[in-house]
């Protein structure tokens, strides 16, 4: 019986030794052909059937704002401002309400997929060559699809 218990101690601390160390929760969604995530940290929740006002004399990716409980949002459409096709919003359309640095912010995707911890260690970078505008890491998915890392501090910097 003594042994059993000392065995099964060992294997949860082997365990725990095997753990990822360095575990961020993650949103991960669609835009395009991009599968995206991002951490949880900037999300503050998930809106749909949102009116978004348009604005005269801004550029194509900004949609428009919106009011949301008094608080008006810019919303900006990612797909557009990381030099994708235009596409139609459809039922699976949704707008993510951002907070990034105390500057809130939505921003419009195609699909919410799920929320997943990803161990940061295993994030490579992109090659500079093909590195697209907002996107700043990648990794292979448990189901085999890659990746990319959505980066939201560039998002409200000046540089995109």
């Amino acid at each position: 019986m003594a042994e059993e218990i000392n065995t099964q101690v060992t294997q949860t601390e082997e365990n725990i030794n095997d753990d990822p160390k360095n575990l961020q929760r993650c949103l991960t969604f669609e835009s395009g052909d991009l599968i995206m995530y991002m951490s949880t940290d900037y999300v503050t929740e998930i809106i749909t059937d949102q009116y978004i006002t348009t604005l005269p004399l801004v550029p194509d990716y900004v949609k428009g704002i919106i009011n949301l409980r008094g608080s008006v949002l810019a919303v900006v459409d990612i797909r557009l401002l990381m030099g994708l096709d235009a596409t139609e919003y459809t039922s699976k359309t949704c707008i993510i309400i951002l907070n990034i640095d105390n500057v809130p912010i939505g921003i419009v995707v195609d699909n919410v997929r799920q929320v997943v911890d990803i161990d940061l260690d295993t994030v490579k970078p992109i090659p500079m060559k093909r590195q697209k505008k907002l996107l700043n890491g990648m990794l292979n998915m448990d189901d085999g699809t890659v990746a990319m890392s959505f980066d939201c501090d560039a998002l409200i910097n000046a540089n995109i």
